[in-house]
């Protein structure tokens, strides 16, 4: 009983913090981390100590499967070189910089036991670079690196701590050493393809999406025990399975599956990302106590702890520039330099979490100044949390490192969209013509369908007045109020008693998608409507001769459709053609004019008329530029 109590008041403080961060806007790790430090010191709250098993198999795997199914394989592969520079070459430089400043203040203390420590702090956390970095809008080149760093440094922390404990006992070698890592590595690596393979194979067999999601829930967990049974890497199993996995989702799994995996994960992972921060301050009393009663002097032990703070800081900062070089972006040649800016932000985004703390539980209880060392955990994880992750938003703001744009995805969102509505009406076409002709209602509707589809992405650019409702807009409107008159009457019915229960479930989920599709659109319509950015985007598809040849879009200053005045409708958005200067409304507009102009003219390309927007289309390719 006393344990389900505990587990009730963790969750419940964890939902009660993550919302108070949310409307304070503060980071809720931080938040967390401190309820639970001082929550710790309070008599009436029981000690909570967490054990290395329970962090390495209970919350660990899960924690790395979600941040992997997360983690786009294509960003990853992008920033391969840098990942592996921060995930191995930088935990290796960590732990052995940390080594040293260890045994210079504490010359009691053996080599292993201070290069232990060492890669104890030398790994920054996952869950702690995806909390604070998506939440302040980090570029997403950044966000990558970190994400892919943070997944495969707890492997190469662990191999460097379990060598340091092994030397302690005089049974590592140097070329014992670099064998062992290599055949974790790789075993690892074999273990989460193998496990791919047999999940991705299960699920093309069985879609049922409560069975599916069952799966997902389980293959974390087989990923890292089968891969430590066999003393590989059980870290880099789990995310090597959950990086294939989410690859492959949209092939291997239904819609329905992907839907309800999507939101369960949410869920558990917003759960145990949250407890994992309140845990770590929990910790605070009883290595406090364990401290109190250490030989080591307290003036010593304050300084350990701020010296080992500052030098994973510093440390960071003197690898990540150096090799910047191997820091490029996505698109960027192999050699060119991406901005320093990016270098310092990743070098100052190294913040620890949960696996600092449970890696220093695993040093042996027999190993001298243990006390210490679990308090130098403990200070380095709860002050890059505090320090670096509340001080994040403000580095980034000073070195103008810009947040992505949440106009420019509507852009690249949009022009994905009509790339594909091409693919399906070609598919449309192959099937009219094997069939031997389609109804024209049947096929009429799929057309008009994708148009619609495609306009309310098109309609999210432009301006942002609010006297002005798109078409989309009144769709949404409209179509949401006809929703709550249809549900009040399902519901009037369902308190009658007349229809079965599961009929009445059935009809009302199929209201709530539809529902949950439109409140979808209106956020992204709200995120619009609040940033203030301009950029350019990325395309999707390469620019056609049309739009290399066009000139850029002049700036329009008598914004309106002439053809719309004198018929006497009204615009929605308006487009420039580039080579006469013809302003005609767009094609979500009743009247459509700038596609008329073409049909008229054949002038291919068209620029966005609206402030701010320097995007163009052609007509003739379908593409944008």
């Amino acid at each position: 009983m006393e344990i389900a109590a505990g587990l009730v008041l963790l969750v419940l403080t964890v939902v009660i913090c993550s919302a108070v961060a949310g409307r304070l806007d503060f980071p809720a790790p931080i938040l967390l981390v401190a309820v639970g430090a001082v929550g710790s010191l309070m008599p009436f709250v029981p000690e909570v100590r967490l054990t290395p098993d329970v962090v390495l198999f209970g919350l660990l795997p899960p924690l790395l499967y979600n941040a992997a199914l997360q983690t786009g394989l294509a960003d990853f592969s992008a920033h391969r070189r840098s990942i592996l520079s921060l995930s191995v070459g930088l935990v290796a430089f960590t732990a052995a910089g940390v080594a040293v400043v260890v045994h210079l203040i504490l010359p009691g203390i053996g080599w292993p036991a201070a290069f232990a420590i060492g890669a104890v702090v030398a790994p920054p956390d996952a869950v702690a670079a995806t909390a604070i970095g998506r939440r302040i809008g980090l570029p997403r080149r950044t966000v990558s690196i970190l994400e892919g760093e943070s997944l495969l440094n707890d492997a190469t922390a662990l191999v460097a701590l379990k060598t340091a404990l092994l030397a302690g006992a005089g049974a590592a070698t140097v070329a014992g050493t670099g064998i062992d890592f290599v055949r974790t590595a790789i075993g690892g690596v074999a273990c989460g393809v193998l496990v791919f393979v047999v999940v991705a194979w299960v699920r093309k067999r069985l879609t049922e999406p409560v069975i599916d999601t069952s799966i997902s829930f389980l293959t974390p967990f087989i990923a890292y025990v089968a891969a430590e049974e066999l003393h590989a890497s059980g870290v880099l199993s789990v995310v090597i399975a959950g990086l294939l996995l989410g690859h492959k989702a949209p092939v291997i799994q239904t819609a329905s599956s992907r839907i309800a995996e999507r939101l369960n994960w949410r869920t558990i992972s917003f759960l145990l990302e949250n407890a994992v921060f309140l845990l770590i301050g929990l910790q605070t009393r009883w290595i406090l106590e364990g401290v109190a009663g250490s030989t080591v002097g307290v003036g010593r032990i304050i300084a350990l702890c701020l010296a080992v703070l500052v030098a994973v800081v510093v440390l960071r900062m003197v690898w990540v520039f150096p090799s910047r070089y191997l820091l490029a972006a996505e698109g960027i040649g192999p050699r060119q330099r991406p901005p320093w800016t990016y270098t310092a932000l990743i070098g100052w985004a190294g913040m620890r979490g949960v696996v600092t703390l449970a890696a220093a539980f695993v040093i042996p209880a027999e190993t001298e100044h243990r006390e210490v060392l679990l308090l130098v955990a403990l200070v380095v994880t709860a002050g890059t949390l505090t320090v670096q992750g509340l001080s994040l938003p403000w580095v980034a703001r000073r070195l103008r490192v810009p947040s992505p744009d949440p106009r420019d995805d509507a852009l690249v969102r949009a022009e994905l969209l009509q790339q594909a509505t091409q693919a399906g009406l070609a598919r449309l076409a192959e099937l009219e013509a094997a069939d031997g002709g389609t109804d024209s209602d049947v096929s009429g509707l799929l057309r008009s369908r994708l148009e619609q589809r495609d306009f309310a992405a098109w309609e999210q650019l432009g301006p942002d007045a609010a006297d002005e409702e798109t078409p989309s807009d009144r769709y949404a409107r409209l179509r949401l109020a006809m929703l709550e008159a249809e549900r009040g009457r399902v519901l009037h019915l369902r308190d009658q008693g007349r229809v079965a229960h599961e009929v009445i479930e059935d009809v009302l989920a199929t209201l709530d998608i539809e529902e949950s599709m439109i409140g979808f659109v209106l956020g992204r319509r709200r995120e619009l409507e609040m940033s203030e950015s301009r950029g350019d985007a990325v395309r999707a598809r390469e620019e056609c001769d049309h739009l290399r040849s066009a000139p850029v879009a002049p700036e329009v200053t008598d914004r309106r459709c002439e053809d719309c005045v004198r018929e006497g409708t009204r615009w929605v958005h308006l487009r420039t053609c580039l080579a006469c200067g013809h302003v005609g409304c767009c094609d979500s507009s009743p009247r459509r004019h700038a596609s008329a102009h073409f049909a008229s003219s054949d002038h291919p390309v068209v620029g966005s008329a609206e402030p701010g927007e320097s995007w163009r289309w052609c007509f003739v390719d379908e593409l944008v530029g």
